[in-house]
């Protein structure tokens, strides 16, 4: 089991696993607090933020250069018996009107109780990814390479695509979620650490600019930005273009299809934040028309 944790994707990260194309591995996660807020006197105005989102890994993966794609098959997210929920400072819409504070949830046989409402789990992976080709990005944060996606579709049967920059990909995860809505409005879910369990494989001589998400009828592009239509447009062009390669289609003609059955869904929105929002533009699967082949 891969256990030790980092702060930033980072080419400069010395890795703490060896794994193989088509290896099960295994990752034991803090919680977005570092496990370190565990009643609900202790507020996020009292925490160091520079520990925020620690990321288990990373692993290098033979063979991986830049120019490929890691695909991540998650196997299993489990989580503990306690979850946090909390508002931070200056975060989310209605950060003018909210209080700052900390609910602690229990959590067992994949339910939780909040304000006496029984409620189901659905636990998801918040942070995600590989490193960046030069400049670290700190774990809180999304880019090209992943890192902070906060999608509440990365779950168990999903399969994400990272683009590769570096050698080894050093892949890293955590931030575990054991429900969360879109758009994570008030800048958590339900924070929990817990146990993933990935599969990985390499796609040799595939690049792509924005990580790829797979589930049973849809693929995405996940991109963000600070600004939310350049978040659309990154995202839209990358759906497009996949597509057209995989279908014959020209650009316009893929433009049309989006347009008449695809989906624009937001992972993060807990604006206004220092942190970019994160949104999906997916495709409906088409038969024997995968959209990345590997």
């Amino acid at each position: 089991m891969i256990t030790s944790v980092v702060y930033a994707f980072d080419p400069a990260n010395k890795p703490v696993h060896t794994a193989k194309p088509g290896e099960t591995l295994v990752f034991e996660t803090q919680d977005c607090f570092s496990n370190e807020i565990v009643r609900e006197d202790q507020l996020t105005t009292g925490f160091n933020y520079y520990r925020a989102n620690p990321a288990t890994g990373p692993v290098y993966v033979e063979g991986a250069e830049p120019g490929d794609i890691l695909s991540v098959y998650i196997d299993k997210v489990e989580v503990g018996e306690r979850g946090v929920v909390t508002t931070l400072p200056e975060v989310g819409p209605l950060a003018d009107k909210a209080e700052i504070r900390t609910k602690i949830l229990k959590m067992q046989n994949g339910r939780t109780t909040f304000n006496g409402l029984d409620l189901p789990l659905d636990p998801m992976i918040g942070v995600i990814g590989v490193s960046p080709a030069k400049e670290p990005v700190a774990c809180g944060f999304p880019g090209s390479h992943g890192g902070n996606l906060d999608s509440k579709l990365v779950k168990p049967g999903a399969k994400l695509y990272f683009p590769v920059r570096v050698p080894g990909a050093l892949l890293q995860l955590g931030d575990l979620h054991a429900v969360m809505g879109d758009g994570e409005l008030c800048g958590t879910g339900l924070e929990a650490a817990g146990v993933v369990t990935v599969t990985i494989s390499l796609i040799k001589n595939t690049p792509i600019e924005w990580p790829v998400l797979e589930t049973a009828d849809y693929w995405y592009s996940m991109a963000s930005d600070l600004d939310y239509t350049k978040a659309l447009v990154a995202a839209t062009r990358q759906t497009a273009d996949l597509l057209g390669k995989a279908t014959g289609w020209d650009l316009t003609d893929s433009f049309f299809f989006l347009s008449l059955w695809g989906t624009i869904e937001v992972n993060q929105a807990c604006q206004p934040c220092p942190v970019p929002m994160v949104l999906r533009v997916g495709a409906p699967k088409l038969p024997g028309k995968p959209l990345i082949a590997g």
